[in-house]
């Protein structure tokens, strides 16, 4: 082969592997789009659960304390359902105060109130105070991880397995949720409003002032809109965060999981977040005039309506070419109860169907019988005579 040749093919050779690079560069692209430096991340809208962007959404991964969400639903459902209350004392047990990492430095019988403890948890992602409520809720950490593992369950978080209350990983083998189950927990935790009274403080105090409280996630001092939830971080986990914010009447939730540090956790968090609000928008319908509707052999002539509000998330170039369509019949039929579903309103992009909401009666009427015709026939023409 000759030099000339020899330069030909190197040439050849050099320009399909730079197309390769190129092609493959392109793919990634569209694979990743928004290029998250984590191993998996996840951006989900809370009221729906749509999912706007995933990155290995089902890896189970080392969560470090972001595992404290669930803890907190757990705690947040007992006292909604009465079972303790926010002004509860806990006592503190020796395994809760020799928990290390993140903590509040319990001691061993030191009492505190249970809202403090929540506090602590959400706040300072204490790992003792964690360990302090489960047991005062469940008895043991044992039992409130198998309550834990039992909700993971009714949620629907197909990759996830606890096995402690914090997150700690030193000696945990199977500890582990992916980032979609961290975006469903954490959906379940803000339903529960109050947390996010706790998530969005910046700094607060414990011990009646003597020991402060500084929040983990910067996102809550530093972006726009932040008002939770819980970052995490051990040398298995790397650096991750469940972060919620809101704008517009739009509540968001960013996952990250695996991320190289806290500074680009904290980034990546902020990326999902704006992508979010800057390509998506709440979706309201206006109030829609139904009057009454007919009722055929029914002691009452007409039922007013009712219907349920709707609201949808949309890409923000959607929602001003919404439009409705009443789907109602001339008229209903006697018995009606109340709350019987009587028609829909269908809502469309053009001509795609987004959604649709039931018209209801809004009370209920009994079928009219022998005596009431004829009652009815009776004043009816008594009217037409006077």
């Amino acid at each position: 082969m000759t030099k000339k040749i020899l330069c030909k093919c190197i040439i050849v050779a050099l320009s399909f592997s730079m197309l390769f690079s190129c092609l493959m560069v392109k793919s990634y692209a569209e694979d990743d789009p928004l290029a998250i430096d984590a191993i998996s991340a996840v951006l989900m809208e809370a009221s729906s659960g749509k999912i706007f962007y995933e990155k290995n959404a089902d890896t189970p991964l080392p969560p470090a304390s972001v595992t404290k969400i669930m803890t907190l639903l757990l705690v947040i459902e007992a006292v909604d359902d009465g079972k303790v209350s926010m002004n509860d004392t806990v006592t503190v047990s020796e395994r809760a105060a020799s928990m290390g990492g993140s903590q509040v430095y319990l001691k061993v019988g030191e009492t505190m109130s249970l809202e403090d403890m929540v506090k602590s948890v959400v706040i300072a992602s204490a790992n003792d105070a964690a360990v302090a409520l489960a047991e005062h809720i469940a008895g043991s950490e044992e039992a409130f991880v198998k309550r834990m593992n039992e909700r993971a369950g009714e949620l629907g978080m197909v990759n996830t397995n606890f096995e402690n209350t914090n997150g700690l990983d030193d000696t945990a083998e199977k500890h582990l949720i992916s980032a979609k189950d961290i975006a469903i927990m954490s959906r379940e935790l803000i339903r529960h409003e109050k947390i996010l009274d706790y998530s969005s403080i910046w700094m607060d105090s414990i011990r009646d002032g003597a020991f402060g409280l500084t929040n983990t996630n910067r996102l809550i001092r530093f972006y726009n809109g932040a008002n939770g939830l819980k970052t995490g971080s051990t040398s298995k986990a790397k650096f991750c965060i469940s972060a919620t914010a809101k704008r517009d009447g739009m509540q968001l939730i960013a996952v990250i999981m695996g991320s190289p540090t806290g500074d680009i956790r904290n980034a990546q968090a902020k990326k999902l977040l704006d992508y979010g609000f800057a390509n998506y928008g709440l979706y309201t319908a206006p109030e829609v005039e139904l009057g009454d509707i007919t009722v055929y052999g029914g002691v009452e002539r007409t039922l007013p309506l009712k219907y349920e509000k709707f609201t949808t998330v949309l890409p923000k170039e959607n929602i001003k070419n919404i439009r409705y369509e009443v789907s109602l019949p001339e008229y209903i039929s006697a018995p009606v109860k109340d709350g019987d579903s009587v028609g829909q309103i269908i809502y469309m992009n053009g001509e795609e169907e987004i959604g649709r909401t039931e018209i209801y009666s809004d009370y209920g009427t009994e079928r009219i019988g022998f005596f009431g015709v004829l009652r009815r026939i009776f004043l009816s023409a008594i009217l037409i005579n006077t």
